[in-house]
């Protein structure tokens, strides 16, 4: 199957089953209240013949749009948005069964049920991975290299810091693997990084709590301490050719000693397309292997940046896994999901605050690529994309957009305070606002995307 082909199909599987769990928690509430639920769709608009099917009172469909679902109640009044996103009226049903039939508070739990669902799923995934694989942790705090052309201007003063130094804690936080320092990093609440080492003075970096790219940039910039020992490597890239092997350990390059993976790194990465003799040893013997690194864009896709060597290596991590049981599986499954959810607020706050550029945001086609990346590092590595994108729509669609669940949602609870319905004309202006509103953010979304494609 071709890239473009496997991209696609992988989008497909990770879209509809998240459109499909939030929908089916819409239509599980739904049903249990009494709603008559006339169709539960995964897609956008009227239903593509031949793909529907009926069950009882429901249509099952789906529809020709694939960028979203809905599930259709029995309204007592047509709302003029949804003739749209939903493909139409539907036949009339008794009264008492109607959406605005019911309760207001029933109302709120029906539109409330999908990203519910949506954050159990994630929940369910992440437990599901915490108690088959335990914690995994890169007990490294010893800084191998910084990489001083990735960092923001405002973290420059972190490429004075030498090779071997230990890193104990960040804003008072003590740390104690790589994991943490990464965490720390790209999550503290804190408008600035204060770094503590063992043996070199702290170092404070101005660094918002929202300015997400440059935190990223800051954690993409240093590297731990490894040694040259080679951990994997990628079928079809000059190492493997050469006739490296897992576990060898890389002694010199040209005849320069390595004392660690980064001095591997930029050495080959300086080296594209030339031919460079590196001393490995394998099993107490020492033998020399010639290798071309290939001549790649150090940022994949990215045609701007800068040309590099690789060889198709990396090195051997030295991961501990911390058994969880059942209880600890639950707590780490609690806590990736809140963590999920508290980087989607802080990406949302830190536009607001014009921390973040409305470019960093992503639509189906980034999805897709990151969906594809995952899926070829294993089923696991997906599954917790998946639960990631989860979150990321409960969080999406709790928006107070009209709409999206958290618009309808404050309509009900305006409804529950003043004890009637806002008149049909408001809440017909504030859908249409509101469905112009995600169709602007759908427009930009897909214009990000296709401008990284495009390189711009």
């Amino acid at each position: 199957m071709s890239g473009f082909l496997f991209t696609v199909a992988i989008l497909a599987v990770v879209l509809g089953v998240l459109v499909f769990v939030h929908e089916l928690g819409h239509y599980m509430a739904a049903k249990a209240f009494g709603v008559w639920v006339h169709r539960f769709a995964i897609g956008i608009g009227k239903p593509v013949k031949g793909l529907t099917f009926q069950r009882g009172e429901t249509e099952w469909a789906i529809a020709w749009l694939p960028l979203g679902g809905y599930v259709k109640m029995a309204s007592s009044e047509e709302d003029p948005t949804s003739s749209v996103l939903e493909g139409g009226s539907a036949a009339a049903v008794p009264a008492d069964r109607v959406f605005e039939a019911k309760p207001v508070w029933q109302r709120m739990v029906i539109i409330l049920a999908g990203v519910t669902l949506n954050v159990v799923f994630a929940f369910v995934v992440f437990s599901g991975l915490a108690l088959k694989n335990g914690r995994q942790f890169d007990p490294t705090t010893t800084i191998g290299r910084v990489s001083a052309e990735q960092l923001p201007e405002a973290a420059k003063a972190l490429a004075t810091i030498p090779a071997g130094t230990e890193i104990t804690a960040i804003n008072g936080t003590p740390v104690h693997s790589w994991d943490d320092i990464l965490e720390q990093i790209t999550s503290s609440s804190e408008n600035e990084l204060s770094f503590g080492f063992a043996n070199h003075a702290p170092l404070t970096l101005p660094l918002h709590r929202d300015a997400l790219a440059e935190r990223g940039a800051v954690a993409g910039a240093l590297e731990p301490m490894r040694a040259t020992v080679i951990g994997t490597l990628s079928s079809g890239y000059p190492a493997a050719k050469a006739g490296m092997q897992p576990g060898d350990s890389m002694v010199r390059i040209d005849g320069t000693p390595l004392a660690q993976w980064s001095d591997a790194v930029q050495r080959i990465e300086s080296a594209a397309g030339r031919e460079l003799a590196i001393d490995v040893v394998r099993g107490g013997t020492e033998e020399r292997l010639l290798v071309t690194p290939r001549a790649e864009h150090k940022i994949p896709g990215d045609t701007k940046s800068p040309m590099i060597g690789r060889i198709g290596a990396t090195p051997r991590t030295p991961y501990r896994t911390e058994s969880l049981g059942f209880v600890g599986a639950l707590r780490a499954g609690g806590d990736a999901t809140i963590s999920s959810a508290g980087t989607i607020f802080q990406t949302f706050r830190g536009l607001a605050t014009r921390k973040i550029s409305s470019k960093e945001i992503g639509g189906p086609i980034l999805i897709g690529q990151m969906a594809a990346q995952q899926a070829r590092a294993g089923i696991e590595n997906l599954l917790a994309f998946m639960a990631l994108i989860s979150v990321n729509l409960a969080v999406v669609n709790l928006l107070p957009i009209p709409v999206l669940d958290g618009g309808a949602f404050l309509m009900l609870a305006i409804e529950g305070i003043i004890r009637r319905p806002l008149p049909a004309r408001v809440r017909e202006v504030v859908s249409f606002v509101g469905l112009g509103l995600v169709v602007l953010l759908m427009v930009l979304a897909f214009s990000n995307d296709i401008g990284r494609l495009i390189g711009r």
